[in-house]
């Protein structure tokens, strides 16, 4: 086995946290306060290639392998929650489900621009009664003549409502299968269409410089060839994305825990009491010596998962594992290091609140840590 990361690996986790700590630290707390999405800071991340990483260079993409798109995130998370996400939802929901089942027209349309950072793309699969259960899903497209007549609401959609936003893949009922239960199809909608309405989520408790979107489809109509791949493989895809999007998520963790950690360590060397640092007092020293080791535990398994996935082997389970896993351990993190901080962890002052704020969506969001485990389950035989 080898642990170590190629000389481009290491580049990019230089460079990303380079520019992570010049760019978006010092307007982060800002940002996050303002619930404003930064159209400026999104674009300078496509600049330095944070967005298609895993996309061929046909479309403009990094061609990178994904274990270099997942160090890119676990950077950004290191910093910031925000902008991780419109990172990895940006990647993985956006310009993900157009590489991997788009035709060669609708990659050739739509991903040079999203893999430059000048657009996002979004991903609508969650309704107001349909989360984890997404098979319980009610937005519905009829097939007119040539043109598709999309009607329902999406909930909770990332980058699917600012001024970057280019449009969104839709999942759909499409018709019923011969067992009866519904077929669903993914379909492209523009931002622009007629009857297509996105408006802006506000007042998050986590995530609140990433933008967060409503969308309403009243009659909707788009062409015949705006489906993604063929008529009643939506759900196929969908859950294709998410095994890609476990990832991105157990990254964000991953460099959540990393960033939080890192903030307890360095209080705990300069904080003061009964005459000596308080990481000389066993009680605190054992909290973090137990944080660098479940982040040691975590990098070790979705390096893995990514390893797997970059080697075109099965990494389903192991995704899972992932996103699960990196989850709650900066769940661990970040209270251990708001303990650190004592009173001060809970002012808006110091970035550990932020990050404290930030994590509980990693246990919701693509899936609920609920979930993850019934996938497991099922993949170890229950």
């Amino acid at each position: 086995m080898d642990f170590d990361l190629t000389n481009e690996q290491k580049m990019i986790r230089k460079e990303v946290r380079k520019f992570a700590q010049k760019e978006i630290a010092p307007i982060a707390g800002e940002l996050d306060e303002k619930e404003e999405f930064s159209e400026a800071l999104t674009r300078k991340m496509g600049e330095i290639g944070l967005f298609g990483m895993f996309v061929s260079e046909e479309y403009n993409g990094q061609a990178m392998d994904y274990i270099s798109y997942i160090i890119g995130v676990e950077e950004i998370a290191r910093i910031d929650g925000s902008q991780a996400a419109t990172i990895a939802a940006g990647n993985s929901l956006g310009i993900g489900p157009i590489y991997y089942f788009g035709t060669k027209e609708q990659k050739q349309k739509y991903l040079p621009k999203l893999c430059a950072g000048k657009g996002l793309w979004g991903f609508g699969l969650t309704e107001p009664t349909a989360g984890s259960d997404a098979g319980g899903s009610k937005t519905t497209a009829v097939l007119d003549g040539n043109e598709w007549v999309i009607n329902g609401s999406k909930i909770f959609i990332t980058n699917a409502a600012c001024d970057m936003t280019m449009g969104v893949t839709v999942q759909a009922i499409t018709g019923t299968r011969g067992n009866g239960k519904p077929e669903y199809s993914c379909i492209l909608v523009e931002t622009g269409t007629p009857g297509f309405k996105a408006v802006t989520m506000k007042k998050k408790f986590m995530w609140r410089a990433s933008n967060t979107a409503e969308l309403y489809f009243d009659d909707v109509r788009v062409p015949k060839e705006n489906i993604l791949g063929k008529k009643g493989d939506g759900f196929h895809q969908m859950l294709a994305t998410l095994d890609g999007g476990r990832l991105s998520i157990g990254a964000m963790g991953l460099g959540g825990a990393q960033g939080a950690y890192e903030l307890g360590l360095k209080y705990a060397r300069t904080r003061e009491q009964f005459g000596q640092p308080i990481s000389k007092f066993q009680a605190i020293a054992f909290k973090l010596a137990d944080c660098a080791m479940e982040i040691e535990c975590a990098r070790n398994l979705l390096y893995k998962a990514c390893w797997l996935k970059s080697n075109n082997r099965p990494f389903e389970k192991e995704a899972a594992m992932g996103k699960l896993y990196c989850s709650e351990v900066m769940s661990r993190v970040v209270d251990h290091a708001v303990q650190i901080h004592g009173g001060y962890g809970l002012m808006k002052e110091y970035d550990v609140e932020r990050f404290y704020r930030d994590q509980k969506l990693l246990e919701i969001g693509e899936g609920t840590s609920e979930v993850q485990r019934i996938v497991i389950s099922r993949y170890i035989g229950c």
